[in-house]
Parts: C-alpha cells; sequence; structure tokens
C-alpha cells in the first residue's frame, strides 16, 4: 500500500503530538517497542474489539439494575419525591464531572482497568493499588448479591425452592458468557441491557396513562406533593428535616449511578478508542441520567412517600415501587411483568461485574499492583485467570443461607456503595494530576482526542462534593453515638485507608512528580483504520452530538 510521507512518524517521535489534520498517523516506534515490553507478549494483550455500542451498554448492564427498579423506593420514602428527585439529580452532576474527567483521560491513554492505572501513574502507586483493589473487591462482591438476587426473584414465584439452587444455576451460564470473546459479550450485554431501557420507558408511557386518570386512583396530577408532601421528615421536624432526608439519600443515589464509569474500563479494548470512547462515555451518562431523573419523577407522582410497601425490606417485585405504582393503579397482572423483567436486570448487570472485575485485576497486574499472571490472555483476547477469580467471588452468595448471611451482606453492600464515592473523587483526583502533567511536560491540551468540558474547575467540583458525601454519610451514627453503625458506614474507607498505608509502608513509595507522569505507555497510537471524532456538520447534528 501507498503511504504519503505525511503519514509516517519518526522513530522516538512523543506521544501526544500536535495532531491538526485527521488523516495524520502518529505512529511512535520507540514508544511502541517500550508498551510491547511492559504489556508482555501477545498473549497477555486484550483485543479491541469492543465498539461505543458495546461500551456504552457493558455500563448501562452494570448500572441500571436494583438501585433503580427497587431501592429507588427507599429514597423517596426517605427524602419524599422532590427530595429524592433533587438527590439523584445532584449525584448526576457530580457523576458528570467524573465521566468529563474519565472522557478525557481513557481516549488518550486507553488502558486496561483505566482509571486504577491513571492513579499509579499520576498520584501516587499506594493510591492506584488500595483504589484498584476495593474497586475489583466491590464489584466482585456485587456479582454475589447479584446472583442471590436473582435467586430471590425466582423465589418470589415459589417461595419452597432453596436460593441455592437458582444461585447455581445463574452462576453457571453468567460466568461461561464472559469467556467468549469480547465482541460477543459485548452483543449480549447490549441486547440484555436494552431490554432494561426498554422496560424503563414502558413503565414512563403506563406512568403518563395513569397520572391523567386511566387507573382505579382517576387523575392523580401532583396530588402527593401536597398530601402527604413533597418531602419526607427525616430525623427530626422543622425545615431542617427537608435538607437532613435530602442528604441521607445521597448514599443510595450514588450506589444506583455506581457503574457509569464502567465504560472506562473497556478501554483497553475498544476499536479506534479516539472515536468510541468520547461517544460512548457521552451517551452512557446522558442515557443513565435520564433513566434515573425520569423513573424517579414518575414514581414520585405516583406513589405518596407515606406508602408502608416501599420499606417493606424486600428485593423482589413485591416491594418495587413500579409494582407498588401498578396496584395502587388496579393493574394486578404487571407484578408478574415486573418480576420477569427484574430476572434479566440483574443478570445483565452480574455479567457487567465479572467483566469489570476481570478487567480490573489486569490492570492492578499491568501496574504491577498485582501477580503478573493475571494478565494472561486466550487467543481470543479473555483474561481467564482474572474472569475465573472474580467469577468465584460469585460463590459468596452461598453465605446467603446462613443464620448470619444477612447482616454479613449488608457489610458487603456499604463497601460497595462507598467504593463508588471514593473511586469518583479519585478519578477526578487523577484528572487534574493529568492536567498538570500535560502542562510540566510541555503538552496542550487542545492537542488532546477529547478535551474535557469544564476542565479543571468541574474536576474539583467532583472531588469535593464526592469527598464530603464520603466522610458525612453515616452521620446517623453519631448522634447518638452507636459503634456497630459507624463501622458498617465508614468499614469501606477504613478498608481503603488501610490499603493506601499498607502499600505504602511496604514499598516506601513516593508521589509521582507532574514531570515524571507516564504520559506514554499504553497510548493508542493512531493508523490507517483509526479515525478521530468527527464533528457533526449541522447545528442538528451538533445538539444531537452532545446530548448523545
Amino acid at each position: 500500500m501507498d503511504v504519503s510521507p505525511t503519514h509516517g512518524a519518526a522513530p522516538g517521535e512523543t506521544i501526544l503530538p500536535k495532531m491538526d489534520d485527521k488523516s495524520q498517523k502518529s505512529v511512535a516506534h520507540s514508544s511502541s517497542d517500550v508498551e510491547k515490553q511492559i504489556r508482555g507478549p501477545p498473549e497477555d494483550q486484550l483485543h479491541r474489539k469492543l465498539s461505543s455500542r458495546h461500551l456504552q451498554f457493558v455500563a448501562i448492564g452494570g448500572t441500571v439494575g436494583t438501585g433503580v427498579f427497587i431501592a429507588s423506593g427507599g429514597s423517596i420514602a426517605t427524602a419524599g419525591p422532590v427530595g429524592a428527585l433533587l438527590a439523584y439529580v445532584f449525584v448526576g452532576t457530580l457523576v458528570h464531572a467524573v465521566m468529563q474527567s474519565l472522557a478525557e483521560m481513557s481516549t488518550s491513554l486507553p488502558v486496561a482497568g483505566a482509571f486504577t492505572q491513571y492513579a499509579s501513574r499520576f498520584v501516587d502507586p499506594s493510591l492506584g493499588f488500595s483504589m484498584g483493589w476495593i474497586y475489583w473487591f466491590s464489584w466482585s462482591l456485587t456479582y454475589a448479591l447479584e446472583l442471590t438476587a436473582a435467586g430471590i426473584i425466582i423465589q418470589w414465584w415459589n417461595a419452597d425452592l432453596s436460593i441455592a439452587i437458582f444461585i447455581t444455576i445463574f452462576w453457571v451460564p453468567l460466568t461461561a458468557v464472559n469467556f467468549l470473546s469480547v465482541d460477543m459479550f459485548g452483543e449480549f450485554e447490549f441486547w440484555f441491557s436494552s431490554l432494561k431501557v426498554i422496560a424503563l420507558v414502558g413503565f414512563w408511557i403506563f406512568a403518563i396513562c395513569v397520572n391523567a386518570g386511566v387507573g382505579s386512583q382517576g387523575y392523580l396530577g401532583f396530588k402527593y406533593y401536597d398530601n402527604p408532601g413533597a418531602f419526607a421528615p427525616y430525623l427530626t421536624d422543622g425545615p431542617k428535616a427537608k435538607f437532613v432526608g435530602f442528604w441521607a439519600v445521597l448514599i443510595q443515589a450514588g450506589f444506583a449511578f455506581q457503574g457509569t464509569e464502567l465504560v472506562a474500563i473497556g478501554a483497553g479494548e475498544s476499536s479506534n478508542p479516539r472515536k468510541t470512547m468520547p461517544r460512548a462515555i457521552r451517551r452512557t451518562f446522558w442515557s443513565i441520567f435520564l433513566l434515573f431523573v425520569f423513573t424517579i419523577f414518575f414514581i414520585g407522582i405516583l406513589v405518596p412517600y407515606d406508602n408502608e410497601s416501599l420499606l417493606i425490606g424486600e428485593t423482589n417485585a413485591s416491594s418495587s415501587p413500579l409494582v407498588i405504582a401498578a396496584q395502587l393503579a388496579g393493574v394486578e397482572v404487571l407484578p408478574h411483568i415486573i418480576n420477569a423483567v427484574l430476572l434479566t436486570v440483574v443478570l445483565s448487570a452480574a455479567g457487567s461485574n465479572v467483566y469489570s472485575g476481570s478487567r480490573i485485576l489486569v490492570g492492578l497486574a499491568e501496574q504491577n499492583c498485582g501477580p503478573q499472571f493475571l494478565r494472561r490472555t486466550t487467543k481470543r483476547g479473555v483474561p481467564y485467570i482474572s474472569t475465573s477469580i472474580t467469577a468465584a467471588m460469585g460463590l459468596l452468595a452461598y453465605m446467603n443461607l446462613s443464620g448470619s448471611g444477612g447482616e454479613v451482606f449488608n457489610w458487603f453492600l456499604n463497601i460497595i456503595s462507598v467504593a463508588g464515592f471514593i473511586a469518583w473523587a479519585s478519578i477526578c483526583v487523577c484528572h487534574l494530576r493529568f492536567m498538570d502533567a500535560l502542562k510540566a511536560q510541555n503538552l496542550h491540551r487542545d492537542t488532546l482526542p477529547y478535551k474535557s468540558w469544564g476542565g479543571r474547575a468541574l474536576a474539583w467540583y467532583g472531588l469535593v462534593f464526592c469527598t464530603i458525601i464520603t466522610l458525612t454519610q453515616g452521620f446517623i451514627a453519631f448522634v447518638p453515638w452507636n459503634t456497630k453503625d459507624f463501622f458498617i458506614a465508614y468499614i469501606s474507607l477504613i478498608l481503603f485507608a488501610v490499603l493506601y498505608l499498607g502499600h505504602k509502608i511496604a514499598t516506601r513509595s513516593k508521589f509521582i512528580t507532574a514531570s515524571e507522569a507516564d504520559l506514554v505507555t499504553g497510548a493508542f497510537h493512531e493508523d490507517s483504520a483509526e479515525t478521530w471524532e468527527e464533528s457533526p456538520r449541522s447545528w442538528w447534528k451538533k445538539v444531537m452530538g452532545v446530548l448523545f
């Protein structure tokens, strides 16, 4: 093939050069050799086969789950319809800050494990170690919880059957699908996640009809905003109860949104990352944000916050606010439909849990924070050892059969929830250090494949509020003091601190200066098969490009 001289790259060319011509190649031969030495032989490398569509729905699969289909009812009961809606919108703005930070870094450095590697390379190896392992632990535990939820959902139809039967039945195929080639797994997640989106959009249409008077209650409008009220009193009475209820729901909203960042976990397996990553990250955020906000809004106008069924503590269709809304409207068959949808919801989420956890382990191994055998892959590019270890954690679901299993799993749930805010805060720190490194190494952000909207200010916004929420989410343990509640609320933060300090003491790692930050390893070199994200030509395409 004839290649124009302007498309060549001289040996020793630096990464992240100024590239104004979309057809220009930047094949940096010397840095490619370095990357091969670090990443290892081909059998230790992931395959770049995930499209923008795959990345988006893998993240949707891991995010849209029981948090919105079931736990959203508890949020409304705690803060009221408006309080819960404001909490989800506020946390959504924090997620937007995190996703913008991720977009800028992952398009420039699309590596396995994504932000766990960024922490080691831009901030401190100890931060990358502690952040990576607690994040892997949280997602592997989530796999066990989703398997348990799947069994409970089946028990809704037949309570006499042991939950262990269904844990086993679902563990086998969900683990097996993660050993398929990554593009086949991406298709699996695409179709399963599509069912979630269709179900929620169907609920919106149902809610509009019921609110207009189709149900047995007649026209509703916003009457539940007046009686029992738009805000629920929480722990106290008076105006401050509104804020307290709102703040108490933030951790629940964070749990619901957790997983949005998974779109960047697949950066190392993304085809044409400079084009697919910005599009996937933008579409993922807006898809999940709109799905959550509209669903919370419609639940709030159909179900009063003092409905006792919202807080019965079940994890099947009986406590789903979607089902409660249907029951209040006099629709009897919908609980069965919702329960079937919930089954697909948790199965899709469980599949994403194994995928995400295994790629985090690969990233930890690549940054020497884990054994090197975790990088081993099959001929199809599947990290079979990391996948097996992550899938094995799903067997902890059998703990639910013991008498104390429920209490243990509540501790696990808190690790999962707070670990998400720790990860989000760390991502914002990584982005701030990434921008410092660019400046110190005389590289301009204008040359990057994607530049974060809001830049440094938005990253600081995400960092400050994610940190505040992490430190204050257990406030109910302080007045009056309750030792058990304190450890339940802060066990993940304590575990994170232990991992960080333990690694710091053992390795005596030093903080990375901006001039030392590694902006080379893992950078994706453009070739003739890769294109830059093209700017929409017409004004309406520009609008759609910003939103989706």
